[in-house]
């Protein structure tokens, strides 16, 4: 029996130790001995998240220098798939296609919601499915239509690249047309401020992004809080993916198993997304 009890308690220390050393391992101690450039492009919902991680990692070990670089999802994914960088992110699951042609990795660290936003000043709070596709369609072409003010509506898209973009056509538009004038801005920075400063505007952001400058809309009477995204209540969300071609290396392994320690996940949440486990 005591030996019983001898061996039970090893197994829970083990088992502590093994837990305690895995996180402490994910966190910033794993940088701990490396140097050199680490780059990261791709998908630009993803960037207040790495800036932060990044300029803490900075900070902590000046051998290592972190760049990050925009352009949308699908620059990610090219450009770590043809060795341009070592991470790219992209706001989609990158396609079995491109899986395949670049032997990449997969690292899904969070959730974030895509909402259609306009100015402040549109008393406008809320959009059925259908007027959303009819404005982005060109169907529907004044706020007066709608419940707004006797003013033509002024429509923002991203390129067909963005991975924003990708998520908001198939969940919000319903793989609709996007109307032929539409202003294509290359960012969700770009984007509100775009619409920021139109008090005639739609387009659409992650949610990350949303604060006080523009004003998200309901859809279907659903808000796009994080708790809505969450519980899966409001439907358009998609996952934040940082690939790798093939196995990642020292540096970048560090950078994405930050990711998914508690320090990367708090600075997740602080960002606007929801944490994803491995």
């Amino acid at each position: 029996m005591a030996y019983r009890r001898g061996f039970l308690f090893i197994c829970v220390l083990s088992c502590i130790l093994a837990v305690t050393t895995g996180v402490h391992a994910g966190g910033y101690d794993a940088f701990k001995g490396l140097e050199g450039t680490l780059r990261i492009s791709g998908g630009t919902a993803h960037i207040p998240v790495m800036k932060a991680l990044a300029r803490e990692v900075m900070t902590r070990y000046p051998a290592i220098r972190i760049t990050i670089a925009g352009g949308g999802s699908g620059v990610g994914i090219k450009q770590v798939g043809e060795g341009l960088v070592d991470i790219g992110n992209s706001g989609r699951r990158p396609t079995d296609q491109e899986i395949s042609a670049y032997g990449l990795r997969l690292h899904r660290w969070a959730v974030d919601g895509v909402a259609a936003v306009v100015h402040p000043e549109n008393p406008v709070r809320s959009l059925t499915s259908r007027q959303v596709q009819d404005i982005f369609a060109g169907r529907v072409t004044n706020w007066k239509e709608v419940g707004g003010p006797d003013r033509a509506i002024h429509v923002f898209t991203r390129d067909e690249a963005s991975g924003t973009r990708h998520v908001f056509w198939k969940k919000a538009l319903g793989k609709g047309a996007i109307r032929k004038d539409a202003d294509v801005v290359p960012s969700n920075g770009a984007m509100k401020t775009a619409v920021a400063t139109d008090p005639a505007a739609i387009g659409y952001i992650s949610v990350g992004y949303v604060d006080e400058t523009v004003q998200a809309l309901a859809l279907d009477g659903v808000e796009p809080s994080l708790e809505n995204v969450r519980s899966g209540r409001y439907p358009v969300a998609r996952g934040l993916y940082s690939n790798t071609k093939g196995q990642p290396s020292a540096l970048a392994q560090a950078f994405l198993d930050l990711l998914f320690a508690p320090e990367g996940r708090r600075i997740i949440a602080s960002k606007g997304y929801i944490p994803a486990d491995r």
